[in-house]
């Protein structure tokens, strides 16, 4: 662990395996951390916050660009170290590195961009005053699909707010975190500016929920409920991007061979492991037979293997992921789903000790089936067939979730109805998935409270503070 500038190895205290989800095998250990280890990095961030918060915001910024320049450096080692612990194919890895990079150097423009503001007053003599402050110290929690480019998300702005922060990765994706606190140290941040501590979540996650004046978490649903349920004591600012399970709507007057391409890759990247993932096709009845048959020929032909040979397709990060997908399949064939492509677990010769999965696509005829109302971030994808735009709306809003969908129509009338009518926090129209640095990712109903990105995701890290100045 990284506490306050020093390095902490696991003396005295047990350790997790993180395991390559490729061969099954155990290629690091990291320290069970306790709660009184998340207590002394909060303390330590603590401490470091009023001298960080002191200095310009441009010298902050100064300081998350060199860390960008890092990463940079880096790139190749941390999108190795990310295919170790996740199993993403080595090309998405340098991808989520560059993503990595990116969100840091956007952080960093935003140095001069700290604005408060000035409003008249009812009064005689006198001003009202709307400053914007940090926090203090954030805790930031983050999942496993993306180990590092979640990190950098998260830490960028915090740090140019003026905040401290104290990580805590995944059990299954720790390297990526404490690789990022080295580059850290490398670039000279004050020690306990970034602290990143490992150990499970319902002790060390909670303990840095509880103590920290923000939390920022990416994460499930399930996850996402305990950790506002313990803010909740404290009264604590939480930043939750949880859950999704986004509609693929397809018209008949779409360019069909572009929404097969977006699709499939909008379903399988990263094995279907993104909260914005493709999760369930509603397919215009003059067009579904085309489309099934394009789109079951592409994820039928995606290659399978280890994720340093750049396939198509790598492994699901963990054993007990690929059980929870498989049963998930099961029960939906079982409740009546058409199998049109059925791929499941692989198990033998190269893949006998890995997590793979082939790609799976049915299609149902009801709207409860478990892969149409449950997030299987998995290869697995379900569609139906809908007579109308106005139908496959309605079967779209049809969810607690409501982070991300898809709508592919070449009418403009459709993608305003789409914009006042789907009850998700972000659309992507005639495109595949993929949010961009100067947007907003925000999630509505169980996909999560505030959101990342852009000027608004920026502004969270700051508080307001009203000051009523009279010089009568």
């Amino acid at each position: 662990m990284f506490i306050d500038g020093q390095w902490r190895d696991a003396s005295g205290l047990g350790v997790d395996e993180v395991e390559d989800p490729a061969t099954g095998r155990a290629i690091a250990t990291t320290p069970q951390g306790t709660r009184a280890h998340a207590e002394e990095a909060l303390d330590a961030a603590r401490r470091a916050q009023p001298a960080w918060a002191a200095l310009p915001a441009v010298e902050r910024g100064r300081a998350v660009l060199a860390l960008a320049d890092a990463v940079h450096a880096e790139t190749e080692l941390l999108a190795r170290i990310v295919v170790a612990e996740q199993g993403k194919p080595i090309g998405q890895a340098r991808g989520e590195i560059g993503a990595t990079e990116t969100f840091l150097r956007f952080a960093a423009e935003w140095a001069r961009r700290i604005e408060g503001e000035i409003l008249p007053s009812d009064a005689p003599n006198e001003e009202i005053w709307i400053r914007r402050l940090p926090h203090g110290v954030v805790a930031g929690l983050t999942a496993w699909n993306y180990p590092s480019a979640l990190a950098g998300r998260k830490l960028g702005p915090a740090l140019v707010a003026g905040n401290t922060f104290v990580l805590k990765a995944h059990e299954f994706t720790p390297l990526s975190g404490l690789a990022l606190a080295a580059l850290a140290e490398r670039v000279g941040l004050p020690a306990g500016v970034v602290n990143v501590v490992t150990g499970d979540g319902r002790n060390v996650g909670a303990a840095l929920v509880e103590g920290a004046d923000m939390t920022t978490m990416t994460g499930s649903t399930r996850a996402g409920r305990e950790i506002y349920a313990t803010g909740a004591k404290g009264i604590k600012n939480l930043r939750l991007e949880l859950g999704g399970k986004a509609p693929f709507i397809v018209m008949e007057d779409a360019d069909l061979g572009r929404a097969v391409e977006a699709a499939v890759a909008a379903r399988f990247t990263n094995c279907g492991q993104i909260c914005t993932c493709n999760e369930r096709m509603y397919l215009h009845e003059a067009i579904a037979d085309e489309f099934l048959a394009r789109f079951v020929e592409k994820a039928g032909a995606l290659s399978i293997g280890p994720g340093m040979d750049d396939p198509d397709l790598g492994p699901k990060v963990s054993g007990g992921e690929v059980e929870k997908v498989e049963a998930m399949t099961l029960a939906s064939i079982k409740a009546g789903a058409e199998v049109l492509l059925r791929g499941g677990p692989l198990k033998e010769g190269r893949y006998e000790h890995g997590h793979f999965m082939a790609p799976t696509v049915l299609e149902v005829r009801s709207n409860d089936v478990p892969v149409m109302k449950d997030e299987v971030f998995g290869p697995v994808v379900a569609a139906k067939r809908v007579g109308s735009y106005e139908e496959a709306l309605t079967l779209a809003n049809d969810s607690d979730y409501g982070l991300s969908a898809y709508v592919w129509s070449a009418n403009l009338k459709r993608v305003f109805q789409a914009a006042e009518s789907l009850n998700f926090g972000e659309i992507y129209c005639n495109r595949t998935n993929g949010e961009l640095v100067q947007g907003f990712h925000s999630g509505w109903g169980l996909s999560g409270l505030g959101g990342e990105d852009g000027k608004w995701g920026f502004d969270g890290y700051l508080r307001k503070k009203t000051m009523y100045v009279n010089w009568a």
